[in-house]
């Protein structure tokens, strides 16, 4: 009789058992998808969350001398852009060559750059590194515009 109920029992309980592995490699295998969609939104929230707030902008607008070669100018451009990488002052920055919609336009390029206090702006002028750009480009420039503004809010 004892050893009947012994079996029963042991029966019974791995019928449970199993029934609970059963059971838990379903809700992992729910959990993984909700689990992966999670770290993805983290992912993306984090991407696009601004780490700095911008207080002050920057825009500098460059004319080219007529005989800069289209090498130059694309030179100029793509080491302005490169400066946000490597002055850590400048919270962000765009740039482009002006387009003619109505009339052909007094400038030919416009960068737009962000900096969070005018002691940043100060400490981006003083950098070596656009200290150097600005003595390996000025020679193309005809003449230059530089506006400083607030950013309202």
């Amino acid at each position: 009789m004892q050893r009947i109920l012994k079996i029963s029992f042991y029966r019974y309980f791995n019928r449970f058992n199993k029934f609970s592995i059963m059971n838990k490699k379903k809700i992992i295998g729910y959990i993984k998808p909700i689990f992966g969609l999670c770290v993805f939104m983290l992912i993306i929230y984090g991407a696009y969350t601004p780490s700095q707030k911008a207080n002050i902008q920057k825009i500098v607008c460059i004319k080219f001398k007529s005989d800069a070669s289209v090498a130059d100018i694309e030179r100029h451009m793509n080491e302005f852009a490169q400066l946000r990488r490597e002055i850590p002052q400048m919270v962000a920055y765009s740039g482009g060559k002006t387009l003619s919609v109505a009339s052909k336009p007094e400038y030919d390029a416009m960068h737009y750059l962000t900096f969070r206090s005018q002691d940043d702006i100060t400490a981006f002028q003083n950098h070596p590194k656009y200290q150097d750009f600005v003595k390996n480009n000025q020679n193309i420039w005809e003449k230059e515009l530089v506006i400083d503004a607030n950013i309202l809010k």
